[in-house]
């Protein structure tokens, strides 16, 4: 029950878009509605749901905000009709990247994705042309910290389902299907621990290195436009970026 941990390098530099306090509350806004439209306004009965509301009360999102949301989503209140898309492409020297958005103006947002990817030295792809490198799985994230015993973490995670489990230096990594995601997530929730990061993502199956310094720069900025869009929700890419960036 232990590797390499992908998620960890592809995921880091997120911290610097949720600085960015206004623009992420409008990133979660826009996932509590279409989770609560698709799935109903009770999160105890909609995993989404629970996720986006446990992902917005860690970036510190007023509870208004998140009643708000619920009720756009459920119908209770005018919102804006929001379209799940999933761009596929490939960034400077052959990087793949994911890059899903929510979105109420498809043509908008296909513009841009495009304007991005070609800007900075790469070329948005039809579906399915990357999305085969990634597998889809929960991802949970301890920090360490004093009190924590790492072998009986471990257990109460396989126990719960989980996949993998990667000691870190500053965390422990746990990995599920997600089908599992929720269970794992619920049942260490109720043992006293505390997520950094609770979530369903894509991790690539094998990771790649730029050393083109152009590459690098340009595929740094590829990220950054991209995660700076209102519409993006998530970006998931296979670089192998270098220790000084993460």
């Amino acid at each position: 029950m232990a590797g390499h941990s992908k998620w960890a390098n592809i995921k880091h530099r997120k911290g610097k878009q949720d600085a960015k306090r206004a623009k992420i509350f409008t990133k979660l806004t826009r996932a509590i509605i279409v989770a609560a439209r698709e799935g109903g306004a009770d999160p105890e009965y909609n995993t989404a749901l629970k996720t986006a509301i446990e992902k917005a009360k860690a970036a510190n999102m007023p509870n208004d905000n998140i009643e708000r949301a619920i009720k756009k989503g459920a119908g209770e209140l005018d919102g804006v009709n929001y379209e799940e898309i999933t761009y596929e492409g490939y960034g400077p020297g052959g990087i793949a990247v994911l890059v899903e958005v929510l979105t109420d103006n498809r043509n908008r947002t296909a513009s841009d994705i495009r304007h991005y990817f070609s800007k900075f030295g790469g070329n948005l792809g039809s579906t399915g042309c990357v999305s085969f490198m990634f597998d889809r799985k929960g991802v949970l994230i301890i920090e360490k910290e004093d009190g924590i015993d790492e072998e009986e973490l471990m257990m109460q995670a396989i126990e719960a389902g989980a996949e993998d489990f990667i000691t870190e230096e500053e965390y422990f990594e746990i990995t599920t299907s997600p089908e599992d995601f929720a269970n794992v997530r619920d049942s260490l929730k109720q043992a006293g621990y505390t997520f950094t990061t609770a979530e369903i993502s894509f991790i690539p199956q094998n990771t790649s290195k730029l050393t083109d310094e152009d590459d690098i720069k340009n595929m740094t900025k590829l990220i950054d436009a991209l995660e700076d869009n209102d519409d993006v929700q998530n970006v998931y890419h296979n670089w192998e970026m270098p220790e000084d960036l993460e």
